[in-house]
């Protein structure tokens, strides 16, 4: 199966989000509204694309991109594709400034979040917004994950790169993290083997640990860098917490954050996160070794 690459962007106002009736295409999205974007061309980043489908087909610039969400999906015409979809929370640049559309769209319009099963949207886009539907993302909290993200880079400020994995989820599980000054030094490291449990417990006690280092140290300034969409959202308060397991991690790490005076917390691809992904294995290894040697 033949995979292609493809954004699409949410942009709010006041808890309606953009779609675009399509004046062209193939059947399946000919005549229905969707969320503004399309594939990527060949060597193009995924935010360029996102403001060239932005410019050309709405008229509009981009002020904040933040990447929300990654889903795949085939489409009803073509089942030898399968569409890697990028989605982001987009800001505008001038929120006044008129919708021009291109001709690919015939006309635009605010559709609220509450009606995302209409006859007129396409698959996709029922896809894209029933995840922000169900996560009961609102218009204020979609606005705000940008504002989330901004750097520092002042001699005070660390930079801490999370990971947690579990062979077997759940299986035996393991937590790192790799701290970072502010010229991108390391300064500490560390991991923690947790016993038997899921990725996703593993990726929270990653922070968790990765934070209590970092307060130790004295530090209270920091920004997270942490390969999991889900632990990201949902410290930023944008996904709600629906697996108790979570809820003791989450309540340690927000007493943690009262002690900082600036944190914040992003999205980072795996391949970039590689040097906390080296900390878990390390111990889980370690660990593995330890065993084998008590059982010999």
């Amino acid at each position: 199966m033949k995979q292609r690459l493809s954004v699409r962007a949410i942009i709010t106002q006041e808890d309606k989000v953009l779609v675009l009736k399509r004046a062209n295409g193939r059947a399946s999205i000919l005549g229905n509204f969707e969320l503004p974007g399309g594939k990527l061309a060949y060597g193009e980043q995924p935010e360029d694309a996102l403001r060239r489908y932005l410019h050309d087909d709405a008229g509009v610039h981009i002020k904040t991109a933040q990447l929300f969400d990654a889903v795949t999906y085939i489409d009803h015409d073509d089942r030898d594709i399968q569409y890697a979809v990028m989605v982001y929370i987009v800001s505008l640049a001038d929120e006044a400034r008129p919708i021009k559309l291109s001709g690919n769209y015939s006309k635009y319009r605010w559709q609220p979040m509450s009606e995302i099963q209409q006859d007129d949207t396409t698959d996709l886009t029922q896809l894209i917004l029933g995840i922000v539907h169900q996560e009961e993302l609102s218009d204020e909290t979609l606005k705000s994950v940008a504002a989330n993200d901004v750097k520092d880079t002042s001699e005070n400020s660390i930079t801490i790169f999370t990971d947690g994995g579990s062979r077997g989820n759940p299986g035996p599980s393991a937590a790192g993290f790799v701290i970072l000054n502010h010229r991108q030094e390391v300064i500490e490291e560390g991991g923690e083997y947790l016993g038997i449990t899921t990725n996703n417990q593993a990726e929270y006690q990653g922070v968790r640990i990765g934070l209590e280092k970092a307060l130790e140290l004295g530090y209270k300034q920091m920004h997270f860098k942490i390969d999991s969409m889900l632990v990201v959202n949902q410290l930023k308060g944008i996904y709600r917490i629906k697996n108790r397991e979570l809820w003791p991690i989450h309540e340690r790490i927000r007493e943690l954050m009262k002690q900082c005076e600036k944190i914040s917390f992003s999205h980072v691809q795996r391949e970039f996160n590689q040097l906390a992904d080296g900390m878990v294995n390390k111990t889980l290894d370690a660990h593995a070794r330890e065993k084998l040697s008590v059982n010999i």
